[in-house]
């Protein structure tokens, strides 16, 4: 089943993101940098910068970093979210997934969840892309929306709102996701890193 499931992921991020490459995602008039959205790149281009720029060591993870990107990839263009800026999130929350903190690899949190864990790598990142959602779309008023539809993986879904409150990126630091005001630059300087690796212009 793993291995149908994996399959799929593979092939499914080219069709649900048609275009997406031909047409990045600009920032609005007031250069923010919307949530929402499927991604601009697709998983090999996010892996691809992974290995080129991770620092000395090796990451951490349950999974290999081609299948974690491709989590991210599927799932934020599932729930229309974009999933190469929380895969760029992932990289600040856990140290280019070298943790040493209070959370640990074998927990599958890449988004920061005080004491969460959660079974799989796959779930982890759901968790991520609802929670990134429920800041962000103010019509969320469940977990996960069709065409996946899977049962709710964020443990904190409830706790967030109104729902929408911080819909770009640059909301998601000074209280919301994070305290830290330079939270979203950090964030987007890793992303648009990304972009640049790709040969696409920044947001």
């Amino acid at each position: 089943m793993r291995f149908h499931r994996f399959v799929l992921l593979l092939l499914v991020p080219a069709a649900l993101a048609v275009g997406s490459a031909c047409a990045p995602v600009k920032p609005g008039a007031s250069g923010q940098v919307s949530v929402m959205g499927v991604s601009d790149l697709s998983s090999e281009q996010v892996a691809a910068y992974f290995w080129a720029h991770q620092p000395s060591g090796g990451p951490c993870l349950t999974v290999s970093v081609e299948e974690l990107v491709a989590y991210f990839v599927w799932h934020g263009n599932a729930e229309n979210v974009r999933g190469d800026i929380a895969f760029a999130q992932s990289i600040i929350e856990t140290g280019w997934f070298r943790y040493g903190g209070s959370v640990q690899c074998g927990q599958n949190n890449y988004g920061g969840f005080l004491g969460q864990s959660f079974p799989d790598a796959e779930t982890g990142v759901r968790a991520q892309i609802q929670h990134l959602r429920a800041y962000a779309d103010p019509s969320a008023t469940s977990c996960s929306q069709p065409p996946l539809a899977t049962p709710c993986a964020d443990p904190v879904f409830s706790f967030v709102s109104p729902k929408g409150k911080a819909p770009n990126w640059q909301d998601m630091g000074n209280g919301n996701w994070a305290a830290a005001p330079d939270y979203a630059p950090k964030v987007l300087s890793v992303h648009n890193d990304m972009r640049a690796f790709a040969g696409l212009a920044g947001v």
